[in-house]
């Protein structure tokens, strides 16, 4: 019986340890999958811009497709996250997007003081010749109409004036001869007073002045001492800088609150106690497809001499009357970054977590501190206003849509990220370039020593400047990148930080106006993690600094900056 009792028992542990073992429940099953296929999203290991829910092969390159890292804190793959003590560090603010005035059409607009085209004048030559000496040397001289600016020599005028001498010998006998030799030197703007003196002494000269034609001040120099000159080849450009321009940009969205005539307040950055206001004189009929701007011109007069070709000047001036808008959206200008066409900002998406996603907007009038928004956000969303670049350089590092990488596939063009940097500053930056360069050979050689002494001379070299807005933010964030490079001497922590760094030092490098030589843009897609990186060089010839000797010439040049 005891027997019977305990094959009993063994047969039901075999039955229930089947169950537990065997037992496949459909329905869990096929939550699971459905579990499994919508929360993995697939990747490309080289353009890790690309997510798609299914695996595949990579649009671009065509290569496998594979399993992108799950967030383990459910982020969207649009999405980043900061820790609190990242978000202190970098003094992160953010606040809430509200409804603005909308209504007073006041408009802040942008620009330079060029020179006043329609006062432009060339010097040319009447007759050909060689420059024997030439009297103005420097642009910037200023000179009068009447004033010898060069001496010619010309064989064509020495053979001219031994027949004037001839003819006048003959005056009295055949006088029509005289006469047509005379108004021969008419056509090379050769005086009578200097005919006169020629016949009267019958000295033939050897050397002849050429007169300036026009008043103002010289922009350009043609030729030098020594030259050849033909007629009507040019020899000097004047401008008469008693009027200048003030160019401005104005966006699409403010066209319509622009007219002729419309007064504006200007206030140049370089005279900040002297108001000019002046009248548009002109709107240019044809949109700047690539910037999406028009330009606006005011006349202004520079009797004083006070304002420079190249000055950074801003307008303030008040919509058309009987154009209103309703009650808009506004955000500050410190939240918004510009790529050129696009205007991007950070959104806290998460109001109890650091977590934010890059928006694209559309933005409107400009009103003191404040953009109009017209597309992109709604009232009460939250808005990043202080440490923009900070976000979007976590963004970059976690190989997400960011200012500076792909966004939808595309890549956005850094060289087209307007900024008004001024002159000053321009200057200085190009020697911080020369301390960058060679920052970047040393990484090229492996060397942290030399990179580390390398950041030290960059940061001697920072302009010490006031700028605001985008600019301000790229500069801070060179400055942070360099401290932390001349501060480690290990290698790959001091590459880390030169991929933040060399992208902030293109974006301000693109709107340097005057290079000494060319600069070369170039692209490594295999550096950051294969999420690629860029860097500048003075060469096309590629030397990566984010391998060295391991992958020397891995990479390609995306742009020149000339």
């Amino acid at each position: 019986m005891k027997k019977y009792l305990v094959y009993i028992l063994i047969l039901m542990a075999g039955l229930l340890l089947g169950y537990v073992v065997f037992n496949n429940d459909p329905e869990t099953e096929t939550h699971e999958e459905i579990h499994t296929e919508s929360s993995t999203m697939w990747t490309c290991s080289m353009h890790p811009q690309i997510m798609q829910k299914e695996p595949g092969d990579c649009p671009i390159c065509g290569m496998d497709l594979i399993p992108a890292e799950n967030s383990s804190e459910g982020l969207s793959a649009e999405e980043i996250s900061m820790t609190e003590n990242a978000m202190k560090l970098a003094n992160i603010e953010t606040s809430l997007v509200g409804e603005g005035r909308g209504g007073d059409n006041s408009m802040t607009l942008s620009g330079k003081i060029e020179v006043n085209e329609d006062q432009k004048a060339v010097m040319p030559a009447h007759f050909n010749g060689r420059i024997e000496k030439l009297y103005v040397n420097t642009v910037g001289d200023r000179v009068s109409r009447g004033q010898i600016v060069a001496s010619v020599y010309s064989p064509e005028l020495v053979a001219a004036q031994q027949e004037l001498i001839t003819a006048a010998k003959l005056k009295n006998s055949q006088p029509q001869l005289y006469k047509a030799v005379r108004k021969k030197f008419r056509n090379w703007m050769i005086s009578d007073a200097m005919l006169d003196e020629i016949v009267e002494t019958g000295n033939v000269r050897t050397a002849w002045p050429v007169h300036a034609n026009v008043t103002g001040t010289v922009t350009e120099i043609m030729v030098e001492e020594g030259s050849h000159i033909q007629d009507a080849m040019p020899i000097l450009k004047v401008s008469n800088l008693n009027s200048v321009w003030a160019v401005f940009d104005a966006y699409e969205s403010q066209i319509s609150n622009l007219e002729k005539g419309q007064e504006m307040e200007i206030l140049v950055n370089a005279l900040p106690n002297e108001n000019f206001s002046g009248k548009i004189s002109f709107i240019d009929p044809i949109l700047n497809d690539q910037s999406r701007t028009v330009e606006v011109r005011v006349v202004l007069n520079n009797s004083k001499d006070k304002l420079k070709p190249g000055m950074f000047v801003q307008a303030e001036l008040q919509g058309r009357k009987g154009i209103t808008t309703e009650q808009s959206l506004e955000i500050p200008r410190s939240a918004v970054m510009w790529t050129g066409e696009r205007s991007l900002v950070y959104v806290k998406t998460q109001p109890d977590r650091p977590v934010f996603e890059m928006r694209e907007v559309t933005l409107g009038n400009s009103s003191g501190e404040t953009y109009q928004v017209i597309e992109g956000l709604s009232a009460g969303e939250e808005v990043v206003t202080n440490g923009t670049f900070t976000v979007d350089a976590a963004a970059q590092l976690q190989g997400k849509r960011s200012m500076m990488n792909n966004v939808n596939g595309r890549k956005i063009e850094t060289v087209k990220m307007d900024m008004k940097l001024p002159e000053s500053f321009q200057q200085e930056f190009v020697n911080v370039l020369g301390h960058y360069f060679e920052l970047k050979d040393a990484l090229v050689d492996s060397n942290p020593n030399s990179a580390a002494n390398a950041a030290k001379s960059a940061i001697k070299a920072l302009p010490d400047s006031s700028l605001q807005g985008m600019a301000a933010g790229h500069l801070g964030k060179v400055k942070e990148m360099l401290e932390a490079i001349s501060k480690n001497n290990d290698l790959e922590n001091q590459r880390s930080h030169f991929i933040i760094l060399s992208e902030n030092m293109i974006a301000l490098a693109t709107n340097i106006d005057q290079l000494e030589r060319s600069v070369f843009v170039q692209h490594c897609p295999m550096a950051n993690s294969n999420k690629g990186a860029d860097w500048l060089s003075q060469s096309s010839e590629v030397r990566n600094p984010y391998y060295g000797d391991a992958m020397l010439t891995c990479g390609e040049v995306t742009a020149e900056l000339k």
